[in-house]
Order: structure tokens, then C-alpha cells, then sequence
């Protein structure tokens, strides 16, 4: 360092900053010191010499001039250290202001094309269609990022009446005003631009390390493929480069502890966990993050013997409140907002128990009779699977005994009910309860044969310890069928409210099972569905020594008319917020820990950080365009050598540090080694985990940790420059920066959905796994068509955003509200024909209009093959 300036401020706070010449735009490095106990100022109190000197001690003031007035000096530099901070706050906010205008130019560029549904917006569009529609549905991500897209299409005139159902589903016919919908994903995601560069300014670094990052977040091929689409990775990649940086301006506030900035921030970092986490629980990973750089923030308070031990528990009781309690409130309240946004039974009410679907509208179940006599009709459902009600049908298994089915089906039909009798079939004379260690048989109602086991291996799950289970008999009233109709009714739990349940059949009240007394199995069911012959139904078996949660049954509701009048009747008890709250959960857990089904483009988290392959989002059939998701390579590729570099870097100084030999880089180690390692720590905290997980996994998976991977890169670049002049640093980022604008252009076709030749798709395949399909696009430019000219493009769009308006301004062409669940009566009939309906082949993408064909720049390139220019690049984005 070139020089020190001593700002002694207040009684006991002493700045050391260094004004070094190689950065002028701003203090490059700052380290603050302060006693908490002790107030002291050095130019007023004298130090006494320890050695005496004729009985009295000796003052040295001979190294001072008292002709100076070092107080009056020392105000003068602070001052002037403030008004270049000042300076320097001003400067980096129009630098971000610039950023965050040119990241709209590449991020938003032709965001209406394709005009068709690309990738998953077929889930996230679909979800905010139902919820417009107020429908219940069932997703593995938590609901702010989904709701929010809602909003913006609820905003921009949508009324949910088009599914997203397929990809390459044209938006334009319909009206769908999918352009403002995408704006609001393309501007979240673009945000993370200038966010990056005010991080590592706060940071402390230089502003060709912050311009590098910028851009180095701005022209990722990847990022911009993805967040310009109806997607949650915008959203939470905002707010989780958002909470970084306001833990950075908390951690600059330190040394002015419960002030009102030290307070906003923290608290600010708190509300961005909670936001982050609640558009996906990879937020989980950053709460991680900020927790282990708040671990480390309060052993250096506790290692610290001049701050008291009150002082420390109100610093940890300040972080708990805000870091803990606040992201939870806010991650419940989206939840409790998520509820009252979804009043109506939807698609979703399946994956729910039966207590939380009695919350929905259009699943209002009749009070039923809590007693269950001999002769009782009864609905019997399976408790662990929430596969539904015990069903059968006038159809017969294909194979086994090729007997009457019998299967789960998880709506209410009249199939569904059964009749309890006695061993014999003997008619009580008079009511008689049915008690626990009864044997019975149960009888369907509707066609008159009984449950019924044999040593029969079952259709689907054939293995020794499984019989098939179905329904034997004949209609005739004088068939009394065989010994294997016959069941055991064993009680094995039952509701401490209803101690009777105990003891006899209660509604609701009891869990039993049902054990076939021939061969000692118990009724069973799992997940697993029959063919189409079944229907797609659940499969029932028998089983021997299995599990009990998926062996217990209970009885929804009953019938018996010999009951008498005042008999007490019974109903699910609805449960509260905090019940619905854990029970969503623990259903999205679940349902993500079963998406393990191979994808043709999903891959590991080894093969991320060198961007082994990306993501086919969309072909654009007879368009002859492609959209694939793949980083920019150059960005992957030195982000992970960043990383490496710290890795390598760490371990080399902590062997040398074992022979004495101590690098300090002129007492910058310790700062860079802190700023690097808390990016790096991101890295580790928002990747590794990935490796622990079985389900589909997808490159856009590896995002958040790229921006940690970009921003450690940023830092090792400052550190790396440390001695260039500050023009020098900015010229070798701007060469840096330049190479990466330059990989990103070879991918624009496939980034923007843009037109491409096979030969130059081919060329740009730098690695053999590359997979994006060159057989998309023409051989030539000149064989695209005539391009619709930009104007008429955009004229398009909002005649399609205007339609739809206009629609919903007429009230003849309002939908109406729908609010019962008509697939509760749903018959076994109807359950065949929507199985029909899902094998409908899916539209082709040749219906698409000829007007998604939106290559303004191909115009000139037409104009230019006329010329004689066959080989013209169409126009392309920096």
C-alpha cells in the first residue's frame, strides 16, 4: 500500500484504509478495529513512561508537535473519505442503472418468439391457470415464484382458460397474453445483472472485478435461454442474488452494531431467505450459506474478551430473530396465501388426505352414522397410499383366476359400496355391531359377489407372498359361496376420542385390517396401477406379514337404515392452517423424492460445471428453429477454474503455513481469502447437495451455484490484477469480457430461437455431448421464408393481448366460475374415456401459425443473398 490514512472516529473506532494509486475508483481494501469496553483518546491522554526517573514518571511528548492540531487534520480526512464514498455510491449506482438497461436489451430481446409453450411452461403456465381458475393442484415447489407468475398474468388479462397442455401449444390463436407474462420472468431473472455488480462493490472489490461479473451474468447463454420463459428460476435466482447482497451490506455495517443500517439489512436478508426459499427449496441452500457466515460472524464476537456477555446474546438473539423466525413467517405466510388463492377442488386433491380435501369446496362429505351393524353399507378406504375407496366392477382379470377385478378407485361411484354380513350370511333380527375379531363377509353391492382370496398370484405384482384378491359369486340369492370369502376384522388403532372404536367398528374412528382367515393375508394396496384393461386403477392384493400402514383400512361412511333416528353421526374434522401447512409438505417432500424417472435430458451434478450437455427446450418443426439450453462455455469453464484455483490456492497455504511460512500478500490475505471463501462456501452449499439426491435432475439445477461460481471468478480476477494500474485492469476485463460476448454469439440460434444452418450448428458442437438437434435447421439461410417484418411481428402479439382484453371486457364471453369437482361422480365409464382422451396424439408443432416465423433480421439477410451474400448472418444481438 502506497499510504495510510488514520481516521480516528468517535471515542474508540479507528479505520485503516488504504489509498492505493492503482485503484482509483474507490478504498481498496478497509479493515476496521474497535474496543467495546475501553474509550480513549490518544491525542488527549498522555502515556507514561513504566521505568521511573528521579521518583516520578516520565511523559513522552518529545516525538509530538504541539503546533499541529491533529484533531482539526484528522476530521479533514474523514470528511474527505466521506464525500468519495459518497462519490463512489453515486458512480456505482449509475454503472448498475446502465447494467441493468443493456441486460434488458439482451435478456428481453424478441421475447415474444416462440409464440408457443416452450419446455416447462407447460407445468408453471398451467399452474397459473389454475389458479385464476381458483383449482386446488398438488406441485414439489413451494408457491411464491408460481404465484407471482399468476399475478402477472391476472394483470395482463388472462383468464385461465388455456392449459398449457402441450409443448409447442401455439399461444396466438387463443389470445393467451403470454408476452407480459414472460416480461415478468425476463425482468427477474435480468435484475441479477446489476445485483452482481453491487455485490462484489460491496464487497470491496475493484469496479473492473464488479464489470466482470456483471457481464459475465449478463451474456450466459444459459441464463438468458431460461429466465425469459414462464419458469420459476427467475424469480428465485433474483431474490437469491438479492439476499447476498444484502448480507454483504449487513456484514459492511458491523462495526456500527443495532444502528438503524445494521438493523435494515439484516432484517432485509432475513425477508430475502424467506422469499427464496419459498419459490423453491433450493432457497435452502442459501439460508445454509448465510447461516455458516452468521457462525462464523458470532465465534469472532465470542473470541472477542472485550465485549460482554449481554452484548453476545443480543447479537444472537438480533440474528435469530431475523435470520430464523422471520424466514419462516414469511415462507408460512405464502402458504396461508396459497390456501385462500385455491378454495375449489382441482386435479390436485388426490395427492391430500381426506380431512384436507373436506377444506375444498366441492368435497363436502354428508354426516354419516358412526355405528356399524351387520348389514351396514359401507364406504372402505386405504389409509396409507390415499389410492382411495375399495372398488370392483362388472370386469374380469385377464389372467389368475379370471375373476371379477378388484381394484382402488379414488372417486366416489356406486361401485364403491359394500355390505358387512355375517360368516353365514345369517339376517341379524336385531341391531348387532359389528366387534373387533369378527369374522365376516363383505359383499358388493351392486353385483353381488364377495371379497374374496385365494393362493393365486395376483396380475401385476406376481410373487409368492402376494394371492390375488377379487370378487366371487353369482347373483343368485341361494349361493352361499365358499370358506375363502371369509375376513377377519382386526382393530389396530383407532381415534382417543372414541375409546368404543376401540373395541367395535367406529366410522372414521377405527383402522383395521381385514385378514383372510383361509391363508392368513392381509388386504392390501400400493402404488402400483393395472394396464388398461384395469383401467389404471390401483392394484389390491393379499398379503402375508406385510407392513401395516398399507394394510389398514378405515370406513369413510355408512348406511343402515335399521339404525335408529337419533343415532350419532360422524364427519372428518376439517384441520386448521398449521395441520394443512405440515401435511403439504410432507406431500411435496414425498412426491420430489419420487420423481426418479429417467429423462432423455437430464444429467449429474459431476458433469455441470464443464457443461458436459444441456436441455432441449423446443423444436420449432416446420420453423426449422431450435431452442436447446446450454451455458455459455467460457463462463462454465473459468468459473470452475475459479473455483478449483481457491481450492488448490487454500490447501497450498495451510502445507505452507505448516513450515512457518506465511503468506500475507501485504495484509490482503485475510480479506480475499474471506470474500473468495464466503462465494465459495455458495458454490459448495447450492451444488454438492445435488449429488445426494436420486431424483431427475437438469442443468438449470446448477444455476444458483454458477452465480456463486461467477462472482468467486470476479474475485480471483481482482485478486490477479491487484498490481495493474486501474486502466490496465479495466482494459484486461474489457479483453475478458469481449471473449465471452463472443462464445455467447456463436449460440444465438439456440439460445433465442433463431434461424441457423446445419453446417455452422454442426461447427459450433465444441464438445461431442453436446446433443442440440443441427437436423432442425435449413441448410441455407436463404431457403427460411419471407420473414414477417418486426412491426407486423409485434403488431401481432398485442392484437393477440388485445383480443383477449376485449373478451374479457364483453360479459357474454365471461367463464364462469367453477367451483364443484365434477369428477367426484365421476363412473368407471367416464375414468375409461379420459384414458382415451390422454392417448389423443398431441398437436403437431406444423399447426402452429405461420406468423411465429419472427426473423426480422432474416429480411436482410434475404436482401443480402439477392446481392450475392448466400453466407449473411442474420442479425444478432451483443
Amino acid at each position: 500500500m502506497d499510504s495510510r490514512v488514520r481516521n480516528y472516529q468517535g471515542d474508540h473506532n479507528i479505520t485503516i484504509a488504504s489509498d492505493s494509486a492503482s485503484d482509483a475508483d474507490g478504498p481498496y481494501y478497509s479493515q476496521s478495529y474497535s474496543s467495546a469496553n475501553e474509550k480513549y483518546d490518544s491525542f488527549r491522554q498522555r502515556r507514561r513512561d513504566v521505568n521511573r526517573h528521579n521518583g516520578q514518571y516520565k511523559h513522552y511528548n518529545e516525538d509530538l508537535d504541539l503546533g499541529v492540531d491533529y484533531d482539526n487534520s484528522y476530521v479533514k480526512a474523514a470528511r474527505k473519505r466521506t464525500a468519495l464514498e459518497e462519490q463512489s455510491r453515486k458512480r456505482d449506482l449509475k454503472i448498475a442503472l446502465a447494467l441493468t438497461v443493456w441486460a434488458c436489451y439482451i435478456r428481453l430481446w424478441k421475447i415474444w418468439q416462440p409464440s408457443s409453450v416452450v419446455f416447462d411452461e407447460v407445468h408453471f403456465g398451467g399452474f397459473a391457470s389454475k389458479y385464476i381458475r381458483t383449482r386446488f393442484f398438488m406441485d414439489v415447489h413451494p408457491p411464491l415464484a408460481k404465484m407471482l407468475i399468476a399475478l402477472a398474468a391476472k394483470l395482463a388479462g388472462f383468464d385461465g382458460g388455456f392449459d398449457f397442455k402441450d409443448i409447442g401449444k401455439d399461444y396466438l390463436e387463443p389470445g393467451v397474453p403470454y408476452v407480459p407474462i414472460r416480461l415478468f420472468c425476463g425482468l427477474s431473472g435480468l435484475l441479477v445483472v446489476p445485483v452482481a455488480y453491487m455485490t462484489i462493490r460491496g464487497s470491496g472489490h475493484s469496479i473492473a472485478a464488479a464489470l466482470l461479473a456483471a457481464f459475465f451474468v449478463c451474456y450466459e447463454n444459459g441464463l438468458i435461454a431460461n429466465n425469459r420463459l414462464i419458469l420459476l428460476d427467475p424469480p428465485l435466482l433474483f431474490f437469491t442474488s438479492a439476499t447476498i447482497l444484502m448480507w454483504v451490506n449487513f456484514h459492511n455495517q458491523k462495526n456500527r452494531p443495532f444502528q438503524f443500517w445494521w438493523w435494515t439489512w439484516l432484517a432485509m436478508t432475513g425477508v430475502g431467505l424467506g422469499l427464496t426459499v419459498s419459490c423453491k427449496w433450493v432457497g435452502l441452500f442459501t439460508i445454509a450459506t448465510i447461516g455458516c457466515s452468521t457462525i462464523k460472524g458470532l465465534l469472532d464476537i465470542w473470541a472477542n474478551v472485550r465485549i460482554p456477555i449481554h452484548e453476545f446474546i443480543r447479537h444472537f438473539m438480533a440474528r435469530a430473530v431475523c435470520l430464523i423466525v422471520l424466514p419462516l413467517v414469511i415462507y408460512m405466510l405464502m402458504f396461508e396465501i396459497h390456501f385462500i388463492s385455491l378454495p375449489n377442488t382441482g386435479e390436485g386433491d388426490g395427492f391430500m388426505s381426506p380431512e384436507f380435501q373436506q377444506t375444498l369446496s366441492g368435497h363436502a362429505m354428508v354426516d354419516s352414522p358412526v355405528d356399524i351393524a351387520y348389514g351396514s353399507k359401507v364406504y372402505i378406504r386405504h389409509i396409507e397410499t390415499h389410492g382411495g375407496y375399495l372398488h370392483s366392477h362388472p370386469h374380469n382379470y385377464p389372467t389368475g383366476s379370471k375373476q371379477q377385478q378388484l381394484t382402488l378407485y379414488p372417486h366416489k361411484d356406486d361401485n364403491n359400496w359394500w355390505t358387512i354380513t355375517k360368516q353365514y350370511g345369517q339376517n341379524p333380527t336385531e341391531i348387532e355391531w359389528v366387534q373387533n375379531g369378527d369374522i365376516v363377509r363383505i359383499e358388493h353391492t351392486s353385483t353381488n359377489k364377495r371379497l374374496h382370496s385365494h393362493d393365486v398370484r395376483p396380475p401385476m405384482t406376481d410373487v409368492d407372498y402376494h394371492n390375488e384378491v377379487s370378487c366371487y359369486g353369482t347373483s343368485e340369492l341361494d349361493f352361499q359361496g365358499d370358506a375363502n370369502d371369509f375376513w377377519r376384522v382386526q382393530i389396530l388403532d383407532h381415534d382417543k376420542r372414541d375409546p368404543e372404536a376401540q373395541h367395535r367398528l367406529r366410522t372414521l374412528n377405527s383402522k383395521f385390517q381385514l385378514v383372510h382367515v383361509n391363508t392368513n393375508c392381509a388386504l392390501f394396496s400400493h402404488g402400483v396401477k393395472l394396464p388398461e384393461w384395469g383401467y389404471g386403477q390401483q392394484e389390491v392384493t393379499c398379503i402375508k406379514d406385510g407392513k401395516k400402514p398399507k394394510t389398514m383400512w378405515y370406513i369413510e361412511s355408512s348406511e343402515n337404515e335399521n339404525l335408529p333416528e337419533d343415532t350419532e353421526l360422524v364427519n372428518y374434522r376439517k384441520p386448521g392452517f398449521f395441520s394443512k401447512f405440515a401435511e403439504l409438505n410432507q406431500v411435496m417432500w414425498n412426491t420430489n423424492k419420487g420423481l426418479t424417472d429417467s429423462h432423455p435430458y437430464d444429467s449429474r451434478p459431476q458433469h455441470w460445471p464443464w457443461l458436459r450437455r444441456g436441455i432441449n427446450f423446443w423444436g420449432g418443426g416446420e420453423l426449422h428453429r431450435h431452442i436447446y439450453l446450454l451455458g455459455n462455455p467460457l463462463v462454465y469453464w473459468s468459473s470452475s477454474a475459479a473455483i478449483a484455483l481457491y481450492l488448490v490456492s487454500k490447501v497450498l497455504c495451510l502445507f505452507l503455513e505448516k513450515r512457518g511460512i506465511n503468506i500475507e500478500m501485504g495484509g490482503l490475505r485475510k480479506f480475499y481469502d474471506e470474500s473468495a471463501g464466503f462465494f465459495f462456501i455458495g458454490w459448495l452449499l447450492h451444488y454438492t447437495p445435488f449429488f445426494l439426491m436420486g431424483r431427475q435432475l437438469f442443468l438449470h439445477h446448477y444455476m444458483p451455484a454458477l452465480y456463486f461460481a461467477i462472482l468467486a471468478l470476479a474475485v480471483t480476477f481482482d485478486l490477479a490484477t491487484i498490481r495493474m494500474p486501474n486502466r490496465r485492469r479495466i482494459m484486461v476485463a474489457s479483453a475478458a469480457i469481449m471473449v465471452i460476448i463472443f462464445a455467447y454469439r456463436q449460440f444465438i440460434p439456440i439460445t433465442y430461437g433463431e434461424p441457423w444452418t446445419q453446417s455452422k450448428c454442426e461447427n459450433a458442437k465444441w464438445l461431442k455431448t453436446w446433443d442440440f438437434d443441427c437436423n432442425q435447421f435449413y441448410t441455407d439461410y436463404s431457403m427460411y421464408n419471407q420473414p414477417i417484418a418486426f412491426g407486423d411481428k409485434l403488431q401481432g402479439a398485442v392484437k393477440s393481448f388485445w383480443n383477449k382484453n376485449q373478451q374479457l371486457m364483453d360479459p357474454k364471453d365471461e367463464i364462469a366460475a367453477e367451483v364443484a369437482d365434477d369428477v367426484n361422480i365421476a363412473t368407471d365409464a367416464a375414468d375409461e374415456a379420459e384414458q382415451d382422451r390422454g392417448q389423443e396424439a398431441v398437436p403437431s408443432e406444423a399447426s402452429t401459425s405461420s406468423e411465429a416465423i419472427d426473423v426480422e433480421a432474416i429480411a436482410q439477410d434475404a436482401l443480402d443473398d439477392m446481392a450475392g451474400a448466400n453466407e449473411a448472418d442474420g442479425e444478432e444481438v451483443i
